[in-house]
């Protein structure tokens, strides 16, 4: 049983993921209703990249007539009958896309080096979903994305973790150990009903989301997802004895509007908060940019 006792000498190093068309292209349909020439409407499956544009030329496209925005998100959030998930499915078929050749997100392979690094991180979506579906996900993406080689390489890390910051000298199975790592992770769909009980423990938040315009309120519910995980790894690195050491957390999001929000967010609050924390964002958004742009917001202390 393998324990990397050599990531005491690392940059604590942690990760927030945005999921569609950042970490995976996801075939998810979005079902809209197009203008025809004649003035009526036709409906039509739509990606989540075009839908990025369709959204801003309301002429042209809108919500479906009979059932609003839950009818066009409907495989966007799990099944209330228990049926076939359609992310977990999505997520499946974007994955072998990938194996076979396929374009991956760009922060696709910065999500394989934080598994297999196993590192602390979060996903962070306007998805609807359950926070059990996201990790579900992520576990889908552990056994067919990482190499045999690559999930040794995750478990001796996570040892390696336990053994510095929680003082193990005895390890449990590799699904105990793994399962302890994801648990410290975070999923926040914040449409979803996990996060909509979060949210309800925070009455000043969950007012303050109402009053908001309907653009602005998927960026505000990131905004506060982010905190959550922030403060998350604070209190974890303080339980653990780890605060002295370097400390960044990374961002990653295709959507500009969400990027510049949270820069700014990260800017005027957390970095004066947590000001031993260096914060950097990764604006996704340009397919001609590989890896994205990065934004690196300086320290509150230097």
């Amino acid at each position: 049983m393998d324990v990397n006792k050599a990531v005491s000498r690392r940059a604590l190093k942690y990760y927030i993921f945005d999921w569609d068309d950042n970490i995976l292209h996801m075939p998810t349909k979005i079902y809209l209703e197009r203008r025809c020439s004649d003035g009526g409407w036709e409906k039509t499956e739509v990606s989540t990249s075009s839908f990025a544009l369709m959204r801003k030329d309301p002429t042209t496209w809108r919500m479906p007539a009979e059932g609003g925005a839950a009818a066009a998100f409907r495989d966007f959030k799990d099944p209330a009958d228990g049926g076939e998930n359609a992310f977990l499915r999505d997520t499946a078929e974007a994955i072998e896309r990938v194996k076979r050749g396929a374009r991956p997100g760009p922060s696709f392979n910065t999500l394989r080096k934080t598994l297999r690094e196993g590192r602390l991180f979060a996903v962070v979506t306007a998805r609807g979903h359950r926070a059990e579906t996201l990790e579900k996900a992520v576990r889908l993406f552990i056994a067919e994305v990482l190499t045999e080689r690559e999930r040794e390489e995750m478990m001796a890390s996570l040892r390696g973790y336990r053994w510095w910051l929680d003082g193990c000298e005895k390890f449990g199975t590799d699904e105990e150990e793994l399962a302890y790592y994801l648990a410290l992770c975070q999923y926040h769909a914040v449409t979803g009903p996990d996060f909509a009980r979060m949210l309800s423990q925070d009455e000043a938040f969950a007012r303050d989301l109402s009053c908001a315009d309907g653009a602005r309120r998927p960026e505000m519910a990131k905004e506060y997802a982010i905190k959550g995980f922030v403060e998350h790894l604070f209190h974890t690195l303080e339980r653990t004895g780890a605060l002295g050491h370097p400390v960044s957390v990374g961002f990653s999001d295709d959507d500009a509007g969400n990027v510049h929000a949270v820069s700014n967010y990260i800017r005027t609050c957390l970095a004066e908060r947590f000001g031993a924390f260096k914060f950097v964002v990764y604006d996704t958004s340009d397919p001609a940019l590989s890896k994205g742009r990065k934004i690196v917001i300086a320290n509150a202390r230097k």
